[in-house]
């Protein structure tokens, strides 16, 4: 069995974000579970192979008082990147769909072109073409 990370977000509005990470970033809904009072329990996106987790930001779990939201204060902590085939056009997607572009598509030194943005409530994601993966010796 090979090891796979699959990260997971919380959104004040799960709903509206799953509607944005597919407008915006291309994901298409794999599974969502509704919660209680219009929340989202539980949510699979993917992309490509890739693939993370939604869910409504809880108040009131162990694992809720250890995350706090972008939008709450302060600056992210983790990020996440995902290789696109085109980050050009990847980013004028994003642009149109109302992700905030805090890096511009530029050329890396070490190979790949991406670009870096805030989603809908403020986390960062970065998409580009460079694949780790290929380029490991």
């Amino acid at each position: 069995m090979s090891c796979k990370i699959v990260p997971c977000l919380h959104y004040r509005d799960a709903n509206a974000a799953i509607d944005f990470l597919c407008d915006a970033f291309g994901f298409e809904r794999k599974m969502v579970v509704p919660g209680e009072n219009g929340t989202v329990a539980h949510a699979e996106l993917v992309y490509d192979g890739a693939m993370v987790m939604v869910g409504s930001v809880r108040e009131d779990t162990p694992y809720a008082r250890t995350m706090q939201a972008p939008a709450e204060g302060g600056a992210s902590t983790q990020s996440i990147y995902l290789i696109v085939a085109d980050p050009d056009a990847h980013c004028e997607r994003a642009r149109k769909a109302g992700a905030e572009i805090v890096m511009e598509p530029e050329t890396k030194d070490y190979g790949g072109r991406g670009y870096t943005c805030r989603d809908s409530e403020g986390h960062v994601w970065s998409f580009g073409g460079y694949d780790p993966w290929a380029s490991a010796g």
